[in-house]
């Protein structure tokens, strides 16, 4: 995915294990999520029922050396990465976020969007609460700790039941652990266990990471705790909740390695590239990934067709966030930073170029540019989804229908856009014959516009706006 897609919010972990160095295998944890966001990045430990929290902007990294993580010990701990969706790029909006609840701390991590978040803002206002960012993530930290009946688990459970949207979360006090998923489970979120420890993580790469084992993803509605008495469970049940993850986990944001409703992702994606090669066969000297995440794609689309595969793009795996700008004339050049082609490989050849997807159009306009100045004499590109239609709600940063070049144009307008030889994107119903799930299990909006989740009318009025200026509508 290059640098004109859109990106998902954030990557969680906890951990409840009493004798080992909680803050380490929380930063190895998060390290294996360090692709779901780079913007910024924290660490809260529990030890003897007082929160220590670390976090700054920036990559792990550059957030967290040595000296910092000997000084976390602890009983417990909660640690997020983050790639903004709500509220901007700044300090006070990184987590773990940390309030006061009937004299003692919580922290809190969460991945998503809320779809009420302005109307439980106002209530919570209403009721004397101060905001200090303008996270979605302070609104449910601000639920958890202002409902001050019951213990916390009662707490969150009330939360649970009033926030809408999309939400995957891990809350730390001083004496567990809590990890909870919105009733459609819309984003992911995944229970192992740790040397008879608990664990609750974005991705089961982030288990893999620390030695731990995968038991099985939380489920839609499912709030888990870890304390001294081992682990709990509870659900919250919704009216008319179905499951509904995210199909572009499966597409572009989880991690190859990880595993959902049962599939390694990395061999969905791969079916993916089976599935392209049949519905748009081409003649080609070679088939090429965008990488990283067309990398699978290519892979299988080259295994169907015959056509060899091969890196013919060099990627710089080390341009994320920095504080080091570039000038303006490699802000010129943009993708470069990130994409060099392979002359050798390029120049003269028919190509197949695999991308898991088209957003804006102008960086892929850019690639194939690059690639027909690297002597492509073709340049066929393969996108292993659906053209993206509508506008997400849930926690992936794209803001209005009038960002998306597949809502406005056909496939041949997209073509003759980012100036390809050929241009096919994968049919809704390849895609979902990829994955080797049921329809039902998935959230498609973006390409279908059946959105699971009601989403408010001034809310959905402002993302669906194509008039000039629509990109700047803050509902």
């Amino acid at each position: 995915m290059t640098s004109d897609h859109f990106q998902d919010s954030c990557g969680v972990f906890g951990i409840f294990a009493p004798g080992h160095d909680v803050a380490r295998l929380t930063f190895f944890g998060l390290y294996a999520l360090q692709h779901r966001g780079q913007e910024s990045a924290g660490i809260a430990v529990a030890d003897e029922g007082q929160i220590t929290v670390v976090k700054d902007m920036g990559l792990l990294s550059q957030v967290f050396d040595e000296q910092i993580l000997a000084s976390l010990s602890g009983q417990a701990a909660i640690g997020h990465v983050r790639y903004s969706t709500t509220g901007s790029t700044q300090w006070a909006n990184s987590q773990p976020l940390v309030r006061s609840r009937n004299g003692d701390s919580i922290a809190l991590g969460h991945n998503g969007n809320l779809v009420n978040t302005s109307e439980l803002r106002d209530e919570l206002i209403a009721q004397g609460v101060a905001f200090v960012s303008a996270t979605d993530t302070e609104v449910i930290t601000a639920l958890i700790a202002h409902h001050a009946a019951g213990d916390l688990v009662s707490s969150v459970r009330e939360a649970v039941s009033r926030i809408r949207g999309a939400f995957s979360a891990t809350v730390l006090t001083g004496k567990k652990v809590v990890g909870f998923r919105d009733p459609f489970g819309v984003r992911p979120l995944c229970l192992g266990t740790f040397e008879g420890n608990h664990v609750v993580a974005s991705e089961t790469c982030a288990l893999d990471i620390i030695g731990a084992e995968f038991v099985r993803e939380i489920e839609p509605g499912e709030i888990v705790y870890a304390d001294g008495d081992g682990l709990h469970s509870l659900r919250v049940e919704l009216e008319g909740a179905r499951p509904a993850m995210c199909i572009f986990e499966f597409i572009y944001f989880a991690r190859p390695d990880s595993i959902m409703y049962g599939r390694t992702l990395a061999d969905c994606r791969f079916e993916m590239g089976r599935h392209l090669a049949r519905e748009a066969p081409v003649a080609a000297d070679f088939v090429i990934p965008v990488p990283d995440t067309g990398i699978s794609a290519a892979i299988g689309y080259s295994r169907e067709s015959g056509i060899p595969y091969t890196e013919g793009l060099m990627k710089n795996r080390y341009v994320y966030r920095t504080f080091i700008q570039p000038d303006q004339h490699l802000r010129e050049l943009g993708i470069r930073m990130k994409l060099n082609p392979m002359r050798s490989v390029i120049e003269g050849k028919r190509l197949v170029v695999v991308d898991d997807s088209i957003v804006r159009g102008n960086t892929t306009s850019k690639l194939v540019d690059m690639l027909f100045g690297a002597g492509a004499a073709e340049v066929h590109l393969r996108i292993s989804s659906p053209p993206i239609m509508f506008p997400c709600y849930y926690g992936i940063d794209m803001a209005t229908r009038a960002e998306l070049i597949a809502a406005s144009k056909s496939i041949d307008e997209v073509r003759a856009h980012v100036g390809a030889t050929s241009l096919h994107y994968l049919t809704l119903d390849g895609l979902q014959a990829s994955t080797g799930l049921p329809r039902s299990q998935f959230c498609r909006a973006c390409f279908d516009g059946d959105y699971p989740i009601a989403v408010p009318e001034e809310l959905a009025m402002c993302k669906m706006r194509f008039e000039k200026g629509a990109e700047n509508c803050i509902p």
